[in-house]
């Protein structure tokens, strides 16, 4: 959901630069672009609705988080002299290290997931399992290794979407933000022509 914001702000403010300086917003070239789709096919499987479809068991889900999260580091690697990139590595291993060190999982604390929804009784967020089908597991508190990196920050009540993130996904956002906002800059023959 932050990183959707992040891309999403990201353009309206690269369309409404790119309008006011007169300019044609440039086309996406990445290097290793492929491992984004690379990476998020393991997250679709086990994820979401087709996480429920597939049923595959939560002793696998941390391979396959994991292995993601690696692979979109490596690309971040790749693209890390390109706008925003040292931003998005930043939290893409801000992510990682609290999900290795927590046994492959995110962890949220319940009252994190209080918080995203004051009216859920806590019965039906008892620690020791996964919260629903998504990459948290709900730990108490006192249990959480790095609980500074951890799902525990949340938007505010009248946006109306319970949703908990983490400082990495902040970071996250904001690469993607700025890397979507430089597609405004001035295209590189441009600045060379204007350099004479």
């Amino acid at each position: 959901m932050i990183l959707l914001i992040g891309i999403a702000a990201g353009l309206a403010a690269a369309f409404i630069r790119a309008r006011i300086k007169k300019r044609k917003l440039q086309a996406i070239d990445l290097t290793g672009w492929w491992l984004v789709f690379l990476a998020v096919i393991p997250q679709a499987m086990v994820f979401g609705q087709t996480g429920r479809w597939l049923g595959i068991p939560n002793s696998l889900v941390p391979f396959f988080l994991t292995g993601s999260l690696l692979v979109l580091i490596v690309f971040a690697w790749f693209n890390i002299r390109k706008p925003g990139f040292a931003f998005l590595a930043l939290g893409l291993m801000l992510n990682c290290a609290a999900i290795i060190a927590n046994g492959g999982w995110m962890p949220i604390a319940p009252e994190t997931i209080q918080r995203m929804d004051p009216g859920l009784a806590p019965q039906y967020y008892p620690t020791g399992q996964r919260l629903g089908f998504t990459k948290d597991w709900i730990f108490p508190a006192e249990a959480i290794v790095l609980p500074i990196l951890s799902d525990r920050l949340t938007l505010p009540g009248w946006i109306g979407y319970p949703v908990a993130f983490s400082i990495g996904d902040v970071f996250i956002a904001l690469g993607a933000f700025l890397f979507m906002v430089s597609l405004s800059d001035d295209a590189p023959h441009r600045r060379e022509e204007h350099a004479f």
